[in-house]
């Protein structure tokens, strides 16, 4: 039996545990081969398979991102799927190998970018998590990415400054920690509650950069 009929739709199951448990089995036993028959398949024409696919693909990432970093490629192209799922699904992957493939992404910023402004909150969450690595490996990345994600912190929803601003940080160094505090600072005004513990929380962490 191959790997691939043990993905949720062909066990005849609309829950994720098939896959997760999936992605766990494929981990532990470093079946190189059984991950590639999943990245092929993220072609499939059965839209089914092919999201179930991208789905074991991250919970990989999420344990071994090394294990999937080789599919960089793939990611790359799925994430301006016309299939939502297939989008964010490829955004998520790309998050979770951001930190070892930031030089073959790096050129594709432009259009990460352009998914974020036009995607899911799925997408948009990932997509930061993937600048902020990336601009955190290279000073020219740096440069050229921290602009974007200061004005995606003073424009985006209040609700989503927390969650943006701890993903951001790991863009910050001491050159820019000063943008960064006064950034979040004018955004206090907009949150309540626990948002601003932790947006206070993520200024103490910049002060110390």
């Amino acid at each position: 039996m191959t790997v691939l009929n043990k993905i949720a739709y062909f066990q005849n199951r609309r829950d994720e545990v098939p896959n997760q448990e999936l992605a766990r089995e494929l981990v532990e036993s470093k079946n190189t081969a059984g991950i590639r028959e999943i990245a092929e398949n993220l072609w499939n024409k059965d839209r089914n398979v092919a999201n179930d696919c991208i789905k074991v693909l991250y919970e990989i990432g999420y344990l071994a991102p090394e294990l999937i970093e080789d599919y960089v490629g793939d990611f790359l192209k799925f994430m301006k799927s016309r299939n939502n799922r297939m989008a964010w699904g490829a955004m998520l992957a790309l998050s979770t190998i951001a930190a070892q493939k930031a030089d073959e992404i790096y050129p594709r910023v432009g259009e990460i970018e352009h998914v974020m402004e036009t995607g899911s909150v799925i997408t948009i969450d990932n997509g930061v998590k993937i600048l902020a690595i990336m601009a955190s490996k290279n000073e020219a990345y740096r440069s050229e990415i921290f602009p974007y994600l200061l004005n995606h912190l003073t424009t985006c929803r209040p609700k989503d400054v927390p969650q943006h601003s701890e993903k951001t940080l790991a863009a910050v160094n001491a050159a820019n920690k000063g943008e960064f505090i006064a950034v979040l600072e004018k955004r206090m005004v907009d949150l309540q509650g626990a948002q601003v513990t932790r947006v206070k929380k993520v200024i103490k962490e910049a002060v110390k950069k």
